[in-house]
């Protein structure tokens, strides 16, 4: 889908404890920086549909693994993001994006292009959208 950048991470095994890659200002998506924050969200809840108009989003799960549906005009994209398919999730402004949590204990670290702005961003109801979250 254009605007939207899967990047494999890299992971760095070590028997103290290991090093996962979130971003460099010299990878693809990588749009300025503005603001990194960490997010949660419970197992089988749905956050979304918030469509930004100036930040790009770059979004790493960090611990658990969250299903991430992007919609633009009628077409869907989803991926479901861990451990196990540890990528970066690069989402450009103007998609709607929405996620579940599929583990007891999910946590995503968004590192934004700008510092969040209330005005900046349009939410809407899980129901604006056809997508069946059961499906998958």
């Amino acid at each position: 889908m254009d605007g939207v950048i899967l990047t494999p991470l890299k992971q760095i095994y070590n028997p103290k404890g290991d090093i996962f890659h979130a971003m460099k200002k010299s990878d693809h998506g990588f749009d300025g920086f503005g603001e990194a924050y960490f997010s949660t969200i419970n197992q089988g809840e749905i956050k979304g549909w918030k469509k930004h108009t100036k930040m790009t989003l770059n979004l790493v799960v960090v611990t658990g693994e969250i299903e991430f549906v992007i919609y633009n005009k009628s077409n869907f994209f989803n991926v479901k993001l861990s451990k196990k398919n540890y990528q970066r999730l690069t989402v450009k402004p103007g998609l709607w994006l929405a996620f579940k949590g599929l583990s007891t204990e999910n946590i995503m670290l968004n590192l934004a292009s700008i510092e969040h702005n209330p005005d900046e961003s349009v939410n809407v109801g899980l129901n604006a959208f056809n997508y069946n979250w059961k499906a998958l």
